[in-house]
């Protein structure tokens, strides 16, 4: 994983006339500290002993800005605050998964609206709002459209998730098998058949057991995206690292990764928050292992080899005002046979 992917400073580019001090006291910093941040930065060449003798640029605190707005609102510690209430979105969504040299790509629109805040978790409604699109197509086959169809019955969903806005649990269970009558009815007035016949008693089977559907729910990629939970205490140097897991082999231990995390304490131009993060898989479970589907390495060892054979890269933008989410990108893969991947895109939908 590298050092840095963000950038740690801001450059001044001298004006005549300029000298240390008029620079500093212009971003209401120290000389002297001035001084040392820039000396730790430059090249030797560039390094300033008592005052400017001809450097044409500085580097200077990436926080040194003269435009206040432009600096991100934190929390104590440097952290970031999820405060989600009376929000309503919209979005587009794209996940795309590469397996066994297959890829497929799914798209559909999702909305999220804010319901409540209690006992420190936020509580959320998610709707599916559009069709299913497979490979830029509106799904066709019979096994997609059952599919599609009888997952009607989640919708509604409605999840929780915590003050850090990492999905919590699915808070609606119960209503799955009041729905399910009405679902069911739809079903069998557009498609008849073993196949149907066959489908519709897996799908009764699931939302007969909780525990089932809870698992099945906790896979969904725009769910775990979009609550991935990224609201930290980024400490003094705008950086933390997180052990986080990902449903991206089906298995009830979701395999494990070391991630990074980096904001940066300015917004961009569009005037939002950018948090970057990079990591590796760390699971002591071998490829044998999540091929078949262990939930713990079957190797018990004092000092296990770890596996690090798989990637977890995130950019997420949020809005520089509400800090929630704009735009979010998602990256894991995992070495299996051959390479495993998934990709989420989400992207804020404004009204027309």
């Amino acid at each position: 994983m590298p050092d840095h992917f963000m950038q740690k400073f801001n450059i001044h580019t001298v004006q005549k006339g300029e000298s240390l001090k008029s620079i500093a006291s212009l971003y209401h910093l120290d000389t002297d500290a001035l001084k040392l941040f820039h000396n730790n930065q430059c090249d030797v060449k560039d390094m300033i002993l008592i005052d400017l003798t001809g450097q044409k640029e500085l580097f200077i605190p990436r926080t040194s800005v003269t435009d206040k707005k432009k600096l991100v609102r934190f929390g104590r510690g440097n952290s970031l605050v999820f405060q989600p209430q009376n929000c309503f979105s919209r979005y587009g969504v794209s996940v795309n998964i590469e397996n066994n040299d297959h890829t497929n790509e799914l798209k559909y629109e999702m909305s999220v609206r804010w319901l409540k805040t209690e006992n420190q978790l936020h509580f959320f409604e998610i709707d599916r709002t559009s069709g299913l699109y497979l490979n830029e197509e509106e799904v066709n086959e019979i096994a997609d459209l059952l599919a599609f169809k009888t997952s009607k019955v989640l919708y509604p969903l409605h999840i929780s998730a915590d003050e850090q806005g990492k999905f919590n649990a699915v808070e609606n269970l119960s209503v799955f098998k009041e729905r399910w009558p009405g679902v069911k009815q739809e079903v069998y007035q557009e498609f008849e058949g073993e196949t149907v016949d066959r489908y519709c008693e897996k799908i009764e089977k699931v939302i007969n057991e909780p525990e089932a559907m809870s698992l099945y729910l906790k896979n969904d990629y725009f769910i775990r995206t979009l609550f991935f939970g990224i609201y930290h205490q980024f400490g003094p140097h705008y950086e933390t690292s997180i052990a986080e897991s990902f449903p991206i082999v089906n298995n009830s231990v979701e395999p494990r990764y070391q991630v990074k995390l980096e904001i940066d304490p300015l917004k961009d131009e569009y005037d939002l928050v950018n948090i970057q993060g990079e990591g590796i898989l760390n699971d002591e479970r071998t490829v044998y292992d999540f091929m078949n589907g262990a939930p713990f390495s079957l190797i018990i060892e004092e000092h296990p080899v770890m596996n690090h054979e798989g990637n977890f890269k995130l950019a997420y933008y949020l809005n520089g005002e509400t800090l929630l989410s704009e735009s979010l990108y998602l990256e894991c893969s995992i070495d299996l046979e051959k390479e495993k991947k998934i990709a989420v895109v989400i992207a804020t939908l404004t009204e027309q």
